[in-house]
């Protein structure tokens, strides 16, 4: 019997216990294949712009707007075809296309045609996110819903410690051509295994028919705090991603580390410390909720204002074990946004709207985030180098033009690429204060936004 069955009354989920932990664990795994497939990119970028004799701002468009554009437009006609076609057909098909993508990103013979495998694995990705979440909405109670989108959100530093550890493993000991293919192919046999274990849910017996995109667009324009929380997410984002682009160079770079070694650390932070603030925040909210409505927002708010002292003194510091620290301390509180933006999201509109009400943050968070920070940062980076440079009478362009290797055994070359690097991230983690200030405007109105219903 399911445990709705078993409860009258009140949504209590759908299925049994033990079965919506296995949907849970599932979408887990997916969303975890989907950020190595994802990052995998940043983690071996040193030997990419050696082998390609690359700037930090190509390697900033090669993560960012790359990737961001088509990722961010498809999402909302995906989400719209979730409302109403089978959400798990819909996901496993975009599984199998970016995993096979992100094989085709190892075969790559220049920087162009790594750029459309890119696309490719974009295009994929963009069919994730929305069903999942509504697929959440669907199995969960809503005094359940941001500690299972929280779980959920663990794929975000789960995926990016297993593209660090063992990507930067697999480069070191193969190459990062094999990187993309060991780690991409394993995804076209977990399509099929979400496919057939995990059943579409019915839709909410509350939700009625789905309204129109233009009927959910209007009435998310009378929610502040979506705009608030998705444009806070969209500046953590844009500093998360920007730095994230760069976290593997900068600790090859300032602290002279292997490409296993940076991304042994890069893994432990994002990874281990990411996930506890991940799941703590929502674990968190879901308790506080009961005392305080309001928490799932100004969370958000509390983790930034703290990480962000300690992720600039990490960066400045040049021992690194006590960057190391400093940094592990800021990545719990860092990711306290994700699970609550996702919350947030569904939370304020009407039940058929949530796949639609994910897509439209999505876009203004993937837009803003990944497809401005990662070549923002890049360019900060390059214009500090260059300034660098001057005194010398030298450039980047004729650091390069001398080859990647020379440039790199030029000591000045070499000192202009590190301080340019390290101040672009410092100047970067500045915008976590904005993020905090917007989740701190969503707190205000989040109540009388709620969906009730």
């Amino acid at each position: 019997m399911s445990d709705a069955a078993a409860a009258p009354g009140a949504f209590q989920g759908y299925g049994t216990k033990a079965y919506r932990a296995w949907v849970l664990f599932a979408l887990v795994v997916v969303y975890t294949f989907n950020f190595i497939d994802r990052v995998l990119v940043s983690i071996v970028q040193e030997p990419i712009r050696a082998e390609f004799n690359l700037t930090d701002t190509q390697l900033g468009l090669l993560g960012g707007p790359t990737f961001a554009i088509l990722y961010t437009l498809l999402g909302i006609p995906i989400a719209r075809l979730a409302e109403r076609k089978n959400r798990m057909t819909i996901l496993s098909v975009c599984v199998a296309l970016w995993s096979g993508m992100t094989a085709l990103c190892g075969m790559a013979n220049s920087y162009v045609t790594l750029l459309l495998a890119r696309i490719g694995v974009s295009i994929g990705e963009a069919g994730c996110t929305p069903p999942a979440q509504s697929v959440i909405g669907d199995y969960f109670p809503e005094d359940k819903r941001a500690t299972a989108v929280s779980i959920y959100s663990l794929g975000v530093p789960l995926g990016s410690m297993l593209a660090a550890i063992g990507g930067g493993f697999i480069a070191e000991a193969m190459g990062w051509r094999e990187a993309f293919l060991v780690l991409g192919l394993p995804g076209l046999a977990l399509a099929i295994l979400v496919k057939l274990t995990v059943k579409e849910p019915p839709r909410s017996a509350a939700a009625g028919e789905t309204p129109s995109f233009a009927q959910g667009f209007s009435a998310l324009l009378k929610k502040p705090s979506f705009w608030c929380a998705a444009l806070g997410g969209a500046v953590a984002s844009f500093v998360g991603y920007g730095v994230g682009q760069f976290t593997n160079s900068f600790f090859m770079r300032s602290h002279e580390l292997s490409i296993l070694q940076a991304s042994q650390i890069t893994g432990l932070l994002i990874g281990f410390f990411g996930a506890i603030g991940t799941f703590f925040s929502g674990w968190l909210a879901d308790r506080l909720g009961k005392r305080f409505p309001n928490a799932i927002a100004w969370l958000p708010a509390l983790g930034f204002f703290i990480a962000a002292p300690l992720n600039i003194a990490g960066y400045m510091s040049t021992s690194l074990p006590l960057a190391v620290g400093l940094l592990a301390a800021a990545t719990l509180t860092q990711y306290f946004y994700l699970g609550a933006m996702y919350a947030i999201a569904q939370g304020v509109v009407h039940p058929r709207m949530r796949a639609t009400a994910v897509a439209i943050l999505l876009f203004i968070v993937n837009l803003i985030g990944y497809g401005a920070g990662p070549p923002v940062i890049g360019a900060i980076s390059d214009a500090i180098a260059n300034s660098q440079l001057a005194p010398a009478g030298l450039t980047l362009d004729a650091c390069r033009a001398a080859g990647a290797a020379a440039a790199a055994a030029n000591p000045v070359c070499a000192s202009a690429s590190e301080v340019g690097l390290r101040w672009a991230i410092i100047i970067g983690f500045s915008g976590f204060f904005v993020a905090a200030a917007l989740f701190l405007a969503a707190w205000r109105t989040l109540q009388r936004d709620w969906h009730r219903g």
